[in-house]
């Protein structure tokens, strides 16, 4: 039986981009299902699947799974082969470091520059605070790059679950505009000129729907 992975709009939903993309990135079958975010069922849609009433939801079976994280997870373990965190022990557990900042920092960064796949060149105040959060981030892609991506520009050489959980900032700087240092380009390169990168694209353009309060810096 084949995955089933519940997603929110792709426009906004940056939770949903994180399993969809570690999914499709890596080549794994599943069935998509779309619910459509701040509609008046939206609640009750989600809380048939997940009580937390949270997107992603993957169910495997009998077995459901929300949180993009613990799908990553899970996933990494259901399908070992795809090698989803790097084989040399120090550069997983920096990965699981910088994967688990990302899931539970940068508050700033999300509340300042929400993703909006369709949107560029927006211009939104950069305050100190949402300055050190960009300023994190390209030091960790700097760094990544540095020590362990080599020539293949993922953070790890290899896709892996980080580069799915940094996913959605690449497409938040690249909607506000931010540049980047030479040193921390080249994992947004690399991500945007992937097929499944593509096709999320494609797709966030296609919808119709707007969220009023992710439309920042109009």
């Amino acid at each position: 039986m084949k995955p089933k992975l519940t997603i929110g709009n792709k426009n906004y939903s940056t939770w949903s981009l994180r399993a969809w993309l570690l999914l499709r990135e890596s080549g794994i079958e599943f069935d998509e299902q779309r619910i459509c975010l701040d509609t008046d069922t939206s609640a009750s849609e989600i809380a048939a699947l997940n009580a937390g009433g949270t997107v992603p939801v993957l169910q495997l079976g009998d077995l459901t799974v929300w949180d993009s994280l613990a799908i990553a997870e899970t996933v990494a373990e259901r399908w070992p082969e795809k090698k989803l965190w790097p084989e040399d022990a120090d550069a997983r557990a920096h990965a699981r470091c910088i994967s688990a900042e990302m899931h539970s920092g940068f508050a700033v960064l999300r509340d300042c520059m929400p993703m909006n796949c369709r949107a560029m060149g927006r211009q939104v105040p950069l305050p100190d605070a949402l300055s050190e959060d960009i300023d994190r981030i390209i030091a960790i892609w700097s760094d990544c790059h540095r020590r362990f991506s080599g020539e293949r520009d993922w953070l790890f050489g290899e896709f892996s679950i980080a580069d799915a959980m940094f996913a959605p900032v690449v497409l938040r700087f690249r909607t506000y505009g931010i540049n980047l240092p030479e040193s921390a380009g080249y994992y947004p390169h690399r991500l945007l000129e992937s097929e499944a990168m593509q096709e999320w694209l494609a797709a966030a353009e296609c919808e119709i729907e707007v969220i009023e309060r992710e439309e920042k810096g109009r």
